[in-house]
C-alpha cells in the first residue's frame, strides 16, 4: 500500500501542469501566437485599407506593387492558418526564429502601408481621355499623351514624383501634347524613379519619330531625369536637349551641363522649399531658367491631392496648373526643331 500523498503525486507527474495549459497555446507561448495573428490581421488589413484608399494607382500603376499586395494576403492568410494548428513546444533558437519572423512581418506590413501611392484624380483623369486633339495609351509602364495630328521630333520624358501615380500628370503635361510634342509619363515600380533606371531607353524605343528629347519630373523624378539629361546630352540617337524640373534639383553637380534647364518652383512649396531651389542654382548651369509659381505648393505639380509636410497654397490649384502648363510648353517648344 502507498504512502499517503503518492496518488497525488503520480498525478502531477503524468497531468500537465497549470503553467502548461494556460501559459502555451499548441505548443506556443500564447502571447506569441496572438502577436503572430496580429501581424497576420493586420496585412490582410493594410492590404484592404490601400485597395480602399487608393484603388485607382493601384490598378493603373505599375504592377510590382499589386503584386506585393497579393503576396502580403497569401502571407497573412498562411500565417494565421499557421497559428491555428498545433506546434511543438517553441524553445531556445526556434522562439527567436518566430520573434524574428513576427518583426518581420510588422515591417513588411509598414512597408506597404508607406508605399501606398497617391492617386490621380480630377482633371487628371479627365485628361487621360483621347479626343480630336490628343491621343492618349495608357499601358502597364507608361502613360503616352501624343499629339492626334502628327507630333514633331521634339519629344518628352516626365518621370513622376515618389509615390505618385504616373496619372497624375495627364493635366499638367497635355498642353505640350496639344503643342506637338509627345509627352511619355513612365509608370515607375512602387512609383520610386530610382527603381526605373532604364524608362528613359525605353520611352526612346516607344518614341522612334523622336530625334530629340526634353526630360523632366517633379520632386524625386527631376532628381533622376537631371541624370537622364547628363548621360543623353550626347547620345547619338536622340540626345536630351531640355531639363525640365518641378519642384527638383539635381543630386549632384551638373554646372557644365549644356542642355537648356528650366526650373518651375512654387512659393509655398513645404518640401522642395524655395531656399533650397535657390540653392541649386549653384549646381545648374549659368544659363538655367529659374520661374516661380507664386502662392502654389509641391502638390500643384500634380493632380494627386494634398501630401503631408506641404505648405499653404495662396493660389488656386487650376491657376498654378495653367502657369505650370504654359511655362513648360513654352520651354519644350523652344527647343523644338
Amino acid at each position: 500500500m502507498g504512502k499517503a500523498g503518492d496518488s497525488g503525486g503520480t498525478v502531477s507527474r503524468g497531468t500537465p501542469g497549470p503553467q502548461e495549459a494556460t501559459g502555451t497555446e499548441a505548443g506556443r507561448p500564447a502571447w506569441l501566437t496572438w502577436s503572430v495573428r496580429v501581424v497576420g490581421a493586420a496585412g490582410i488589413g493594410v492590404v484592404a485599407w490601400a485597395c480602399l484608399t487608393a484603388w485607382g494607382a493601384v490598378v493603373h500603376g505599375h504592377p510590382l506593387y499589386a503584386v506585393l499586395l497579393g503576396l502580403t494576403v497569401l502571407g497573412s492568410v498562411l500565417v494565421l492558418w499557421r497559428s491555428l494548428r498545433p506546434r511543438p513546444t517553441r524553445r531556445g533558437w526556434r522562439l527567436a526564429g518566430d520573434l524574428a519572423l513576427v518583426v518581420a512581418g510588422i515591417v513588411w506590413a509598414a512597408a506597404m502601408a508607406w508605399l501606398r501611392p497617391f492617386t490621380a484624380v480630377e482633371p487628371a483623369l479627365d485628361a487621360m481621355v483621347s479626343d480630336d486633339s490628343v491621343t492618349v495609351t495608357e499601358s502597364t509602364t507608361a502613360v503616352t499623351l501624343a499629339p492626334a495630328r502628327g507630333a514633331d521630333g521634339t519629344a518628352v520624358f516626365f518621370r513622376p514624383g515618389a509615390k505618385v501615380e504616373a496619372r497624375a500628370y495627364a493635366a499638367v503635361l497635355r498642353p505640350v501634347a496639344e503643342a506637338g510634342h509627345t509627352v511619355v509619363i513612365p509608370k515607375q515600380p512602387l512609383a520610386v524613379a530610382f527603381l526605373a533606371g532604364g524608362a528613359f531607353d525605353a520611352a526612346r524605343e516607344r518614341v522612334p519619330q523622336a530625334d530629340r528629347w526634353v526630360v523632366g519630373g517633379h520632386s524625386l523624378g527631376g532628381v533622376v531625369a537631371s541624370s537622364d539629361a547628363a548621360g543623353a546630352e550626347a547620345s547619338d540617337m536622340a540626345p536630351a536637349v531640355g531639363l525640365l524640373l518641378y519642384a527638383s534639383y539635381p543630386a549632384e553637380d551638373l554646372s557644365g551641363l549644356t542642355v537648356a534647364v528650366e526650373s518651375v518652383s512654387a512659393s509655398q512649396d513645404g518640401l522642395a522649399t524655395p531656399a533650397e531651389i535657390e540653392a541649386s542654382r549653384a549646381v545648374l548651369p549659368a544659363d538655367a531658367t529659374f520661374t516661380v509659381v507664386e502662392g502654389a505648393v509641391h502638390a500643384f505639380f500634380g493632380d494627386y491631392g494634398p501630401q503631408p509636410g506641404d505648405g499653404t497654397p495662396t493660389t488656386t490649384h487650376d491657376e498654378a496648373r495653367a502657369e505650370i502648363s504654359s511655362v513648360s510648353t513654352q520651354f519644350v517648344d523652344s527647343l523644338a526643331g
